[in-house]
This record gives C-alpha cells, structure tokens and sequence, in this order.
C-alpha cells in the first residue's frame, strides 16, 4: 500500500453555481496547501448571521479543486482518497461525476476513485464545503484536516484493518493479539499469506506471527494471531513507551501489501473503590476540555500544531484532554500517544434535538452508526484514548426516548470496541430544561435555547438543581448505560451518588475553572471519581468573551452572556491561543500538587475599586507583571498562589507583612498594597521546608525584541511548523503589560508565513496578515515550510531594533 499526502496544489475559492459556474465568474480561486481553513481570512462583521457564536465570522460555501496525474499502472491497482475531516456537509466529485458525501464536519471518510478515474491522463478532484448557522463554536470551513491518496494491490489491508489489543499482561509477558482485516477486489478467490511483527522502540522484533488466509472475491476476511511480548515497556501517562507493529501481506514471495502503525501495551481497571487504574496504577484524571481549533491557524490542523498543544498542555500540568465536542484529529492522538496523555474523545454536541439552526441533528439520526464507526476506527489502536464519550449536554438524556438513544450508541461503541469505557457529559440542568422552562413560567419558542446563555444566567443554580429529585430520577436511566457518567457542572452529585449509586463512578467532565480548589478536594477525596476536565485548558476561537471580565462603568459596556463585537475569542483557558500560560494556569498547578514556588498574580491596578461582571468561566483579571501604567501609589491587589502555609511579600526589599494561605481562597495569599516601580518578591514558607521565592520587576529603559523559535530545525513537508514567538523586554528581560506595539513580519527563503496573532480577545487585524499588535508584550508567528532550506523570520515594530532568526528546513531521509 502505497500511502502519500494529497494536501499539495489545491485552489479553493467561493462555491460558483449555475451560469456563473459555467461562465467561471466570481471570485479567482487562490492556491492553498492542505490542511487548511476557508474561513479564518474573511472579513468579520458586528452584522454576521453567525453572530457571537463564531466569533462574528461569516459562513460560506467553498469549493476546493486539484488536478493530479493517474498514471496508466495504477489500472490494476485499488486508489482511495482518504479525508480526514472536512467542515462540513462535504461533497466530493472526481472529474465532474460525484463521488461521496459526508454531512459530518468531524468524521473521516474514504473516496473509491477508481470508478472515476481516467488513467494515463490528469484527473480532477473537487470538494464542496459549507458552514453556516450550524455551531455554538468557530468551526472554520472546509478541509481542515489531512487529505492522503491511497494505491494499492486490489488485495490489501482494509483502511485501518489492522487492530491491535493486549488483553493480558503482566511483568514477564504481554499477550499482543492481532487482528487484520483484508480485502479483496479482484474477480478471484486469492490465498495470501499475513506476516505480522511486533517491533519495540530501538526496532528489534520482539514477536512475530504468519498466518495463510484465503480471500473469496469481493468479501473481506480477517487474520488473527496472539503473540507474546516479553518484558513489555508498559504505556502510561509518565512513562509513554509505544510499540510497532509490521503487516505484511504476501502472495508467494511477492509483496502485496504492508501496514505499519503503533500501539502501546497497557491495561485498564475501574471500579469505584480503587476508581481508574493503568497498569495497576490510580490515576487521577487532570484535565482540560479542547476546542479543535489552532488559533492563529483557524481550524487547520497542521500535525505540528496538534503536537505543540498536548505538549504545553502537558507541561502545565494536565495529564488528559476531552475533545470537545467532536472527535479528534488522528495527529493529535498520534501526539497524545507519543507524550503520554490522556484522552476522552467525543463523538457530537447534538442527537436529535438542535442547539442552533442548522446543526448537526438535521443528519445525524440517519449517519450516527457511520460516525461512531469512523471515530472508533480511528482511535483503535491509540492507547491514549481510555474513553468515548457519545455526547455533550444533551437534550434528549432526561427522557425515556433519549435514554434509548444513549443505549445505542454506548452499545454500539462496545460492539466495535469493548476495550474502552463509555462516558457521555451529562448537564442535570440541560436534561431536564423543558420541565425547568415550565416551573420557571417560561413560554415556548420555536428558537433552540442558548445553552451557554443559560447556564451563565443560573450559575450557582445548577449545582441546586443536579441534586433535585427530578434531575435524579430523569437521567437514572441515560447514567446507566454509561460506564462512566461525565457530568457538567454538577459536583454537587459527587458525594449524593456515592451514596444513592453505590456502583457508579463519575468524571467532570466539564467544570468551571474557578473552582478548582473544591473540585479538586471532591475528585482526591472520592476514588468513585476519577478526575476533572475544565473548561477550558486552551483558549479558543468563538463563543466570545464567555470568559471575560467587564468593567460595568467602562462607557459602552453592554450587559449580557456573548460579548460585542470585535471580541474574537472565548477568554477562556488556562493557556492562550499563542500558548502562553495565563495566571489560573499556575494556580491549578499549585492545586494539583505539581507546583510549589510560589507564582504572583497582580490585579491591573487600572481596575482597582471599579465594579466588575463575571461569568462562571472567569478567573481573576489579573497578569503576573509588575509594570503598569499607573502612578506611584496606585492602590493594587496582589495575589500570590502558594501550597505553603503563609507568604511574605517584599517590595524593594521592604517587607509587607505576611499572609496565612487560604485565608481568601485555598491556595491563595492576598494583598492589599500601592504600586512602586521596582522588584516584587514573594516567599512562600512552610515548617520544615526550604522557604521557596519568586519575583517580578518593573520593565525599565528602552525595549527591544526577542524573536525565537521554538525549534532550530524542522521538517520539509506538509505536517511541520516552525512557531516563533515575538517579544518586547527590557535589557534584563522583563517583558511590560502594558507597552504594546505594532509588529511587522517577513519570511525569506523557503517558507511562508500562515499565521500571525496574540492572546488579545478583541485583535486588531486578521490571523493572514503579515502584522499584528502585541497583547501583554507578546505575540506569535507561525511559518510552515515549503521545500528544503534556510528560512529566514525578520520581525520589526516600532522604535525597536529589528530582529531576525533562521530556522532550517531539513528535507526527510
């Protein structure tokens, strides 16, 4: 099987119908490499029909179009085109003739070319894509995740037709059982032989199997083999060790077809006395709920973008993620494998009943079997992934009909794959949200609520409402065919369903980040609940300002869920969309038990005494700078994270007193002081442990520009990024909050700049611009490669001395 990307040398432009079609007017198609986002550079609009939800984008229909040549031996050969994902209601022609369809923007699918082709000649592939009306989140548009071109024997190894489990293991060995699934398209019963080797990470063999099947024409047939793996290098999460496997199909001595893909041995345990155990170990779920896009890149779902994500996830401390609310790409579980985290993947947002328009419930009673199918297939084999997940907030899961649905979709989920648990994030409140409307007095309304709206407008409600007997009694059924029962923002059952569902074991699996000192406390104390996910660990694009705080007495505040135009992003996320750690970052860490130096958290003094409007999704408006734009004596509050007992602040070396932790909030110190120019030191101490310190200073002096890149060295193709991060600083390097300046940015030699932004909720300019304002004194370029070479990034702004770094692009051995 000969696999290669297909994502080089489309053009995409808008969708042209009837005469404009045939008189190729309209728009002239631009050329774009794969994956890639039709959306991201549209002009966004206070007067867009997508509104809030997408970040005030537009919606559109696009189409994609390639020529490629088909050589004349690929006649004998089985071609398949195999998209990864394409937003949304996607159709595909070869050559003019149609050829597929997908309603799904998020499940993957594979085209059968060979009926379309014309060999020895250049074929045409095009793609309608479409988004509008139909997501509570920005989705982007079009084929946004990798498209590869499949050839190979017409007997072959089915598309993800090889499925690896290890149902037994212990210290001295480990029991690899291989099933493969073949096909074969010609008009002959063909008998073949299936080599399979396990190989470990240095590449030795450490177990191998081979097996003759014989294949009836047009019928797939499966090998199995059980093989033994001594001395197995378990997976895990602090120890990710990944094993190979190698099918080769062979008919005599030639070589039909060969499989490679990775796997990791590792076992899974869960009950609600021990709760979730790998390898025999508890593991306490940290999560963090994830959008699928990639900020500055839109939707695009660029392999190296994928990986920098769970890396500084990771990094912050989480140890899973739960992709929410679609399932996600095969590169970032190939990344979650690889680092060693955890993953909840998530089949929709919607069954039967709408959230929006023109969402995914117009298709999904009639393709949901197909989707499960795609989700599963392409998780199979990752380790990673302990848990599906059916759905999220859910109308129809407080009813008997509903509760129908969710059986069959966690059954079918266990019909495919029965080596995982099944979890679906139930909200009490959403589940019960027509007898709610009733006992509030509410009327009917032919408009899918606003679910985000809604639960901003309850807040604290909904905890009162998840322990009500309604909400107990509507969801019993919909929680019992769940292995694990996700619930949003409903810790309050915590310790109500150790008692009354002695059996049950429970994951947040969407909380707010606030909270994460109680959740915590619940989720350690309980072992019937194995972890947390909040919303978010990485900020996103759309549902904007949900996240946000307001001053109530800035002119123009406008009250309300959504925030006004030109707000772009959630303002949500313990790490901005350029990757940059914000405050409640570290305050989870601490929590966590995974930090211990103390992290200082100044309250913008511009905000002092002023009345404010939170959401559930705030944290504190709050940046880890001593450099502001105030006079000396401002007042200013300052909070200090910290797992120790009691904190002195210094300022200048004066001390300001000390403050026992907890006081305000557990794990945290606070204090009331006035703004002077210069160091700020915190120092956490505890009986019998080493008083440990940290400090911030005042920018001073002329500022100039740190560019770096996050890599040296990277990839010549399609799946590689070189991320450069832009900041001003000081001599020392103390980078301002409160200096922000244009920045321009250049790309030499074989590159191109794809993407350009910071963490600023409300940006300037669009993410394909070649300039941007820094936010907090920071900003991100992200250049991709085009070909082998010295790439040169130059950046400049305004009275700073214009800086310049290489990063080479090195061609693949």
């Amino acid at each position: 099987m000969i696999r290669q990307s297909f994502n080089a040398s489309w053009v995409v432009g808008p969708k042209l119908t009837g005469f404009a079609a045939i008189a190729g007017g309209g728009t002239k198609p631009q050329p774009v490499t794969l994956p890639h986002d039709a959306i991201r550079d549209l002009a966004r609009s206070a007067e867009s029909d997508q509104g809030s939800h997408t970040g005030y984008f537009p919606g559109g229909v696009f189409t994609y179009t390639k020529t490629f040549d088909v050589p004349e031996a690929w006649r004998d050969k089985t071609v398949m085109i195999v998209f990864e994902g394409i937003y949304r209601d996607a159709v595909v022609f070869i050559n003019g003739d149609f050829a597929a369809q997908r309603p799904s923007g998020y499940a993957g699918f594979a085209v059968t070319a060979d009926p379309f082709l014309r060999y020895g000649e250049v074929n045409t592939i095009s793609v309608d894509a479409r988004a509008h009306q139909d997501s509570r989140w920005y989705t982007g548009a079009g084929i946004y995740r990798d498209v590869h071109i499949v050839v190979s024997d017409p007997v072959h190894v089915a598309l993800d037709g090889v499925r690896v489990t290890t149902p037994d293991i212990d210290r001295e060995r480990a029991i690899v059982a291989v099933v493969t699934t073949l096909e074969n398209e010609t008009r002959a019963t063909r008998t073949v032989r299936v080599e399979t080797q396990i190989l470990a990470a240095d590449g030795a063999v450490v177990a191998s199997g081979s097996t003759p099947v014989t294949l009836l024409p047009g019928t797939p047939a499966t090998s199995r083999v059980r093989l033994t793996v001594s001395s197995p290098a378990l997976w895990s999460p602090d120890s990710p060790s990944l094993y190979e496997v190698r099918t080769t199909v062979l008919s005599e001595s030639a070589v039909l077809d060969e499989e490679r893909s990775h796997f990791g041995i590792r076992h899974l345990q869960l009950d609600p006395q021990h709760g979730l155990r790998i390898n025999g170990v508890p593991v306490k779920l940290r999560g963090a709920c994830v959008h699928h896009d990639n900020g500055p890149l839109g939707a695009a779902a660029i392999a190296r973008a994928e990986e920098r994500r769970v890396e500084l996830l990771k990094a912050a401390g989480f140890n899973a993620i739960r992709s929410a609310h679609n399932p996600v790409s095969r590169a970032m579980l190939d990344a979650c494998d690889r680092l060693g985290m955890l993953v909840m993947d998530e089949l929709t947002d919607v069954w039967t009943k709408a959230k929006t328009m023109f969402d995914y419930a117009l298709a999904f009673p009639e393709w949901w079997e197909r989707d499960v199918g795609a989700m599963v297939a392409k998780d199979f084999n990752h380790p990673s992934v302990i848990m599906y997940s059916i759905g999220n907030e859910i109308f129809e899961v407080g009813t008997p009909i509903g509760s129908a649905w969710g059986r069959k979709l966690a059954e079918k989920v266990r019909e495919l794959d029965d080596t995982r648990f099944v979890t679906n994030g139930i909200n009490p409140l959403v589940a019960i949200l027509d007898r709610l409307g009733e006992m509030m007095g509410g009327g009917a309304s032919d408009q899918p609520p606003d679910v985000n709206a809604m639960l901003a407008g309850l807040g604290q409600m909904m905890n009162q409402i998840a322990v009500s007997d309604p909400v107990t009694l509507a969801t019993e059924e919909s929680a019992a065919v769940l292995d694990v029962v996700g619930l949003n923002y409903a810790d309050s059952r915590y310790e109500l369903d150790a008692a009354r569902f002695p059996h049950r074991i429970i994951v947040g699996s969407e909380t707010f980040p606030g909270h994460i000192d109680e959740l915590w406390r619940l989720v350690t104390a309980h072992p019937h609940v194995i972890g947390d996910f909040t919303w978010t660990g990485w900020d996103y694009l759309g549902e904007v300002g949900i996240g946000r705080i307001d001053y109530t007495d800035e002119e123009g505040y406008l009250p309300g869920f959504a925030a006004p135009y030109p707000y772009l992003l959630a303002s949500t996320g313990d790490i901005d969309i350029t990757g940059h750690r914000r405050p409640v970052s570290y305050y989870r860490e601490t929590v966590f038990g995974l930090r211990h130096a103390p992290h200082i958290a100044v309250h913008r003094p511009q905000g002092y005494g002023r009345p404010t409007a939170h959401t559930p999704w705030s944290w504190t408006d709050t940046a880890s700078s001593w450099t502001w734009d105030v006079p000396p004596g401002s007042p200013v509050t300052v909070d200090v994270y910290s797992d120790a007992e009691e904190v002195e602040l210094l300022l200048n070396g004066r001390s300001l007193g000390a403050a026992k932790v907890g006081g305000e909030k557990p794990f945290l110190a606070r204090f009331e002081t006035s703004y002077a120019p210069g160091e700020l030191v915190a120092v956490a101490c505890t009986p019998g442990r080493e008083p440990a310190r940290s400090a911030l200073r005042t920018a001073s002096g002329p500022l100039h520009l740190r560019v770096t890149s996050d890599r040296a060295e990277i990839r010549a193709d399609d799946t590689d990024l070189a991320y450069v991060a832009i900041v001003l600083e000081d001599a020392d390097g103390t980078v301002p909050t409160d200096h922000d300046r244009r920045v321009s940015v250049t790309v030499e030699g074989p590159g191109v700049l794809v993407g350009l932004g910071s963490g600023h909720p409300r940006p300037e300019g669009p993410f394909g611009a070649a300039c941007c304002v820094t936010y907090e004194g920071r900003a991100l370029a992200i250049v991709r490669p085009l070909q082998p070479g010295e790439i040169s990034v130059t950046v400049s702004a305004d009275g700073c001395e214009t800086r310049s770094v290489g990063v080479r692009a090195a061609a693949l051995t």
